[in-house]
C-alpha cells in the first residue's frame, strides 16, 4: 500500500511538472510576437546598397535617388496588391534595379581589379526552402532572373563562373557584352581604388575601401503567405582572383524561411561570418524574439559598427530597414498603407 501511494505521488508531481512545462512553452510562443502579431496581407521592402553615403551630395541627386527607390517599390506594390506572387514581385523590382545605373547591380556593376565585371545573385522561397544563386556571371543582363531560372529549372542550386555562362546560354537569357557595364562613376571609383592599393598594398594584394558597400536587394510577403529574398550584386570594387561575396551564399546574404526573409548589403566578407541571413531567422523561431530584436541582435551585437544594413519581413508582414553603417538606399510598403522612401537614419 505504501508502495502504491508513494508511486501514485510519483506520477501527481509529474503531470504537475509536465503541465507547467507546457504551460510555459505555450507562453514563450504567445509572447514571442510582442506587438508584431497583426497579420498584413502583403509587405515588400527594398534596398539600394548600404554604406558611407555623403549627405553633401547635390538635393537634385539625392531626389534622383528618391525617385528611383520610389519607382522600383512601386513595381512590387503594383504586383502584390493585384494578388501576385512575391516572387514575381521580387525578381520584377531587381530586374529594375539592375538596369538602373545607380546600383551597383547589373548596369551599374563596379569594375574587377583586372578591370572587367562579375555579377553576382540569388533567389530563395521561404515556405519550400527552394534557392538558386549565380556568381561570377559576365554576360547576363539580370543576374537574378537567371538566379530565378536555377530555382525553378534546376537540381543544384549555385552555378559559378562558365558553368553559369553556360547554364545562361542553355536558358536563353539576355546577354550583353562588357561594355554594356561601364559607367563612368564605376570607372573612377575603379582608378582611385588602385591607386590606393598600390599605395597600401597588403600581402594578400587586397583594398578595402568605402566601394565595397553595394547591392540590390527585395523581400517580400503576398497574399498567400509565401516569403521571398532575392538580392543582386556587382561585387566590391577592385576584387580579385575570383572573389565571391555574401550575396550568392544562401544563408548569408540572402535567406528565407517560413519566419522571416532577409537580404543583407555591406562588407560581404563580415556578412558571410556572421550567416547572417540565418542568424536572423533562428534567432526569431529559437530566441524566440520579433524581427526588430532579431535585426538589432545581428547588427549591433554579432556584426560591427560600419558592417551591414539589412532589410526583411516576417510571416506577419512585420518589415525592417536597419543598418549599422551611415546610410542605405531603401524602402517599404504594406497592406495598411505604410510607405517609406529613405536613404539616412
Amino acid at each position: 500500500m505504501r508502495l502504491s501511494k508513494t508511486f501514485f505521488y510519483i506520477q501527481f508531481l509529474a503531470v504537475i511538472l509536465l503541465t507547467g512545462c507546457a504551460q510555459s512553452s505555450n507562453q514563450q510562443e504567445t509572447a514571442a510576437p510582442r506587438g508584431e502579431t497583426t497579420q498584413k496581407e502583403w509587405a515588400i521592402v527594398i534596398h539600394g546598397g548600404a554604406g558611407v553615403i555623403s549627405r553633401e551630395m547635390p538635393d537634385s541627386t539625392k531626389q534622383a535617388y528618391r525617385e528611383d527607390l520610389d519607382e522600383a517599390l512601386s513595381i512590387g506594390e503594383t504586383i502584390l496588391k493585384d494578388g501576385g506572387s512575391s516572387v514575381d514581385a521580387v525578381e520584377q523590382v531587381i530586374n529594375y534595379l539592375e538596369n538602373n545605373p545607380k546600383f551597383n547591380a547589373g548596369k551599374g556593376a563596379v569594375f574587377t581589379h583586372d578591370g572587367d565585371h562579375e555579377l553576382d545573385a540569388a533567389i530563395m522561397m521561404g515556405h519550400s526552402r527552394n534557392a538558386g544563386a549565380v556568381t561570377g556571371v559576365r554576360t547576363v543582363k539580370n543576374p537574378i532572373s537567371l538566379a530565378r531560372l536555377v530555382m525553378e529549372n534546376s537540381k543544384h542550386i549555385l552555378f559559378a563562373g562558365e558553368g553559369a555562362e553556360q547554364y545562361a546560354d542553355e536558358m536563353e537569357v539576355e546577354r550583353v557584352n562588357q561594355d554594356y557595364f561601364y559607367t563612368e562613376r564605376r570607372y573612377k571609383a575603379w582608378r582611385r581604388a588602385i591607386k590606393n592599393s598600390d599605395a597600401q598594398s597588403s600581402a594578400s594584394g587586397l583594398f578595402y575601401d568605402k566601394d565595397k558597400y553595394g547591392t540590390v536587394g527585395c523581400v517580400a510577403l503576398d497574399k498567400d503567405g509565401q516569403l521571398v529574398a532575392g538580392t543582386s550584386t556587382g561585387g566590391m570594387t577592385n576584387k580579385r582572383y575570383g572573389r565571391v561575396g555574401d550575396v550568392p551564399i544562401i544563408g548569408s546574404g540572402t535567406y528565407a524561411s517560413e519566419v522571416v526573409a532577409v537580404s543583407m548589403t555591406g562588407w560581404g566578407e563580415r556578412i558571410m561570418e556572421a550567416v547572417s541571413g540565418h542568424t536572423v531567422s533562428e534567432y526569431m523561431k529559437h530566441k524566440p524574439a520579433t524581427l526588430r530584436e532579431a535585426g538589432s541582435y545581428l547588427l549591433r551585437e554579432v556584426l560591427n559598427p560600419g558592417d551591414a544594413g539589412m532589410i526583411a519581413v516576417d510571416k506577419n508582414g512585420n518589415t525592417l530597414m536597419d543598418m549599422n553603417t551611415q546610410g542605405m538606399f531603401r524602402g517599404k510598403a504594406d497592406a495598411d498603407g505604410n510607405r517609406e522612401v529613405a536613404i539616412w537614419e
